[in-house]
């Protein structure tokens, strides 16, 4: 049998020539350096550079993650929205205290992002689920994210079913979608160095003023 350590050992890390990240000039806010780094991953092609991973709790402290879109950012926070009926919505509504990790390998950045996850209400939730394509609102709107499936042909028939309905009522709204805002109180970027000179840059918010400062690799 293959010996997997020594495969993940040989495996090869932050190949490549990587940015520099001069830390001497860099904007107030978190919020404008992690559009810089957004428009440089995709100015660089990255796939998916929106896709982050996003980790909570529950009541017990168990701790949860999985992949999803980010669908906005701005001077309030990170924007994400899902049912409140799934197994993030129901934690979220426990422990509304969040973390969002971005990492794009192809240029050995990553953004880490800690906070608390702000209901944004039903108008903006109804406006975000409204956006989402006919097959996304469909698949929204079967209501059962997370439950147990007993076979792929109930899903598919289900599918059919809702989609129909998106059809003929264009403006259906699944009640249970909410756009959340994570508003954040710690913001860290992360520059990979072949070297292992990684640099660390996290904004700490203090009094309603961000601070930046320097961490060690």
């Amino acid at each position: 049998m293959e010996n997997v350590k020594v495969l993940l050992r040989n495996l090869k890390v932050l190949k490549g020539s990587l940015d520099d990240f001069n830390t001497n000039d860099v904007p107030e806010t978190p919020h404008e350096l992690f559009l810089e780094w957004l428009h440089i991953a995709i100015r660089n092609e990255v796939p998916e550079p929106h896709a982050m991973t996003i980790s909570t709790v529950d009541s017990e402290g168990n701790p949860d993650a999985r992949v999803l879109i980010l669908k906005n950012i701005d001077e309030n926070g990170w924007y994400f929205a899902t049912s409140a009926e799934s197994s993030k919505g129901k934690q979220i509504s426990e422990v509304a205290k969040v973390a969002l990790t971005f990492y794009w390998p192809a240029l050995g950045k990553q953004v880490r992002i800690r906070g608390t996850a702000i209901d944004m209400g039903r108008e903006r939730s109804a406006t975000d689920f409204l956006e989402r394509s006919e097959v996304a609102r469909a698949g929204a709107l079967i209501g059962k994210q997370s439950n147990s499936l007993l076979n792929r042909e109930i899903l598919d028939q289900a599918l059919i079913e809702k989609l129909e309905d998106v059809k003929e009522t264009p403006d259906l709204i699944y009640s249970q979608w909410k756009l959340y805002c994570v508003q954040a109180n710690q913001v860290e970027f992360w520059q990979g160095n072949v070297d292992r000179k990684h640099i660390r840059l996290k904004y700490r918010l203090h009094e309603n003023q961000w601070v930046p400062e320097l961490l060690w690799p």
